[in-house]
């Protein structure tokens, strides 16, 4: 991809073809290219957002990626997390949330612990787990990544339906709703942006890019009936307890059948604008 340095803007040049989880993206059919071409300048041109993107894809890749690998899911579902959340927790008007935006009865589904003291939708780790299970499960049916991907935002039984209805095999021909039809080609794009942020003209220093969170393990075997005095207790406070747990969704935590809770507790002399080295900072896992 050609970008021109100059301080006023131009339309980018596109590559003829990408890769997405391993399957073509062919942008010799115009309609296909006009759908990445949009989502590529949208990414590339809101330079704000595109460099918050940055800054928090570097401290949130390295705890996903080592679940897609051993999950056996390709590396680029790292960007439906992107797509679906930037790496926030936020609820969506229709109820889903956290970095993987599950709705309640899905996250159930996929084993999930979801009440009002717990919501695992939170949890990296475990919601990261149940992402790869959904696509995994959505893949053997369809026997396609990019299905599995367009499935992810409207579900197994819609894509079914458009095969079905339409008669074809590939998403790039299906007609779909807007949001679906833009939706891999926005991971898509992400992953161009983000791979390849300079050439696009981001540059940002290493000590700009936001660090993986160092914390301990601390397991409770009993109930917690207050979080705030009990993060006091461990020499730090419930902001950064919840900063770290954000499952956590009340002010106490209730055990459930007995079995111990790991906590993650940050470590006190982490700072967040540290120095990276640079094999933390290694485009591969970006």
């Amino acid at each position: 991809m050609e970008f021109r340095k100059h301080n006023n803007t131009f339309a980018l040049s596109l590559p003829n073809h990408l890769q997405f989880a391993g399957e073509d993206l062919d942008f010799s059919d115009a309609e296909i290219a006009e759908r990445f071409d949009r989502e590529m300048h949208i990414n590339v041109y809101w330079q704000s957002q595109t460099i918050i993107t940055l800054k928090k894809c570097a401290r949130w890749f390295p705890a996903i990626e080592p679940i897609l690998k051993a999950q056996g899911v390709p590396d680029d579902f790292k960007y439906l997390a992107v797509a679906e959340s930037n790496f926030s927790n936020v609820v969506s008007p229709s109820g889903a949330a956290g970095f993987w935006q599950f709705m309640p009865d899905a996250a159930r589904q996929y084993k999930l612990i979801v009440n009002e003291e717990i919501d695992e939708r939170y949890h990296v780790e475990k919601a990261t787990v149940a992402a790869c299970n959904y696509l995994k499960e959505s893949k053997l049916k369809f026997g396609s990544w990019l299905l599995a991907a367009a499935s992810y935002n409207m579900g197994v039984e819609g894509v079914q339906t458009a095969l079905q209805t339409q008669q074809v095999k590939r998403y790039q021909d299906l007609l779909l709703n807007e949001e679906t039809s833009r939706y891999v080609f926005r991971n898509a794009a992400l992953k161009s942006v983000i791979v390849n942020s300079e050439t696009f003209g981001f540059h940002l220093k290493k000590s700009d890019y936001y660090t993986p969170y160092e914390y301990d393990i601390l397991t409770t075997d009993s109930n917690i009936t207050n979080l705030a005095e009990f993060a006091l207790s461990k020499k730090i406070n419930y902001k950064t307890l919840k900063l770290l747990n954000p499952w956590l969704r009340k002010n106490t935590l209730t055990l459930i059948g007995n079995i111990p809770v790991p906590l993650k507790i940050l470590k006190k002399d982490y700072r967040s604008f540290k120095m990276y080295d640079d094999k933390i900072l290694n485009k591969d896992s970006i």
